[in-house]
């Protein structure tokens, strides 16, 4: 706007000198004003003192500024509903909204950046290339063999090919390659308080049975028998087939106790293979406890349940089964990994099988040291 040379003084003064007789052409030429500059100021400032005048400019100015304000803020307001992208979480997702407003809606720099919520040094700052180029190539590997296994899992089995990363360093790459496991369905949770199940503290102490059902492509159903050592979480058979009947589960544990020895006790639910005659006369024979946990109760059976959460969730939901033969050998080679491979939290980070091997050594230490 531009400025002009007549103060507020000298306008009221020419005002004055107008109400004092001095006609308008004659006040016009001593000033050297035109007769609309010397009708506007009248117009505007007529019947006012000086310091009213200075008050009136001041009130202009500021409604001025506060309509600039309010103009600019309804524009940032549409800027970022018209900003590509729900939420702006990451960094390149920032300095992409700062290149568009840029470019599309004419904001500078620090504006732009001021729209979004950073630093203009942060958004002029060149990003720096991930210097963890092989590990995340080889954390997509694992994630990708293995598509049910959170981030602890896969820095167990990371830390066993020798990769020395911190825990939380690679929940933070985790993250940032999107490889987080979303959960299936929810679980119910036990109501009230419960007493934990004691672990037994030897193997082939205690062995936990149950069955698993799933059905085959063609629709027709079968069923698995999973048996679990307690104390060492190794799964000791799998039995897959269309129909399990107590002397089927019979002839399976003889097998299992040809190799392994007969448990001192077996826990299961109270199914119709398991509460046979068959079985009642096997328990006997064998001088095997049996303990049937209470009815709608499979917390009180949970080495076993979790297990079939394990089963369930990393082969039985990620396979199609076109025959009872494919899926015993997916189930069978799953098991082999399960046993052998899969790092458990619980064992301090070791598979089954080592814990086995170790409980083992320890036992046969201890016989010798006494």
């Amino acid at each position: 706007m531009k400025r002009s040379r007549f103060s507020e003084e000298q306008i009221i003064g020419i005002l004055k000198e107008h109400q004092a007789g001095l006609g308008t052409k004659e006040l016009c030429r001593k000033h050297g004003i035109s007769d609309v500059t010397f009708y506007k100021w009248r117009s505007r400032y007529g019947g006012m003192e000086v310091s009213e005048a200075k008050r009136l400019k001041a009130l202009e100015a500021e409604n001025a500024k506060l309509k600039k304000m309010l103009a600019e803020q309804m524009l940032d307001v549409a800027t970022l509903k018209e900003m590509p992208g729900k939420k702006l979480l990451k960094p390149g997702a920032r300095r992409r909204a700062v290149d568009w407003a840029m470019k599309s809606k004419t904001y500078s720099q620090r504006g732009a950046c001021k729209l979004v919520g950073v630093d203009p040094r942060f958004y002029r700052r060149q990003p720096v290339g991930s210097e963890d180029k092989a590990l995340r190539e080889r954390l997509r590997e694992l994630s990708g063999e293995r598509r049910r296994f959170g981030y602890r899992r896969l820095h167990l089995l990371l830390k066993r090919e020798g990769w020395e990363v911190n825990w939380k360093k690679l929940y933070r790459i985790y993250r940032e390659e999107g490889l987080t496991v979303r959960k299936r369905g929810g679980r119910k949770r036990a109501l009230g308080t419960r007493a934990p199940m004691a672990i037994p503290q030897g193997p082939n102490q205690r062995w936990s049975l149950d069955f698993v059902a799933d059905s085959l492509t063609c629709g027709r159903r079968f069923r698995i028998l999973c048996v679990i050592d307690d104390f060492s979480r190794e799964c000791l058979a799998t039995v897959v087939d269309t129909s399990l009947s107590g002397h089927r589960v019979v002839r399976e544990l003889d097998r299992i106790a040809e190799e392994r020895g007969y448990p001192c006790t077996v826990v299961s639910d109270n199914g119709t293979e398991l509460t046979s005659n068959a079985m009642l006369n096997w328990q006997e024979d064998r001088k095997v406890d049996w303990h049937y946990i209470a009815p709608g109760k499979p917390m009180q059976n949970g080495f076993v349940e979790s297990f079939n959460g394990r089963l369930r969730d990393e082969c039985l939901n990620e396979h199609l089964f076109p025959s009872i033969r494919h899926a015993h050998d997916l189930i069978t080679a799953w098991r082999d990994d399960y046993n052998h491979h899969r790092p458990h939290t619980s064992l301090d980070g070791l598979t089954t099988w080592e814990y086995y091997q170790r409980s083992k050594d320890d036992q046969t230490l201890n016989r010798a040291n006494s």
